[in-house]
């Protein structure tokens, strides 16, 4: 899966271990969940860490929710949930890789 560059420019808070904000592995970074986004390190600025394109998870028998025991990260209009370091959201009858 593709990860597009996008810069989060104006960002002036530091993300780490006790910012506050919900780790995400992601891959081979952590992205910090903020105001519904996603936020990675990358060459000494923040990037959003948006997939590109559309990847739907093959195989995934398990039916996230409230309580399916999965962390829950509000990411835009929808939420994602944390499963075996990736992130799955609700897409027409399926799930994504996000």
């Amino acid at each position: 899966m593709t990860t597009l560059h996008q810069e989060h420019t104006a960002h002036g808070h530091a993300h780490g271990p006790d910012c506050g904000h919900t780790e995400v592995p992601h891959g081979d970074h952590v992205d910090y969940a903020h105001d519904g986004h996603l936020h990675r390190a990358h060459g000494g600025h923040w990037d959003e860490c948006e997939p590109a394109g559309h990847t739907a998870h093959a195989s995934h028998e398990h039916r996230h929710g409230e309580n399916c025991g999965h962390a829950r990260v509000t990411h835009g209009d929808h939420v994602d949930y944390l499963h075996d370091g990736h992130r799955h959201a609700a897409h027409e009858g399926h799930w994504d890789d996000h």
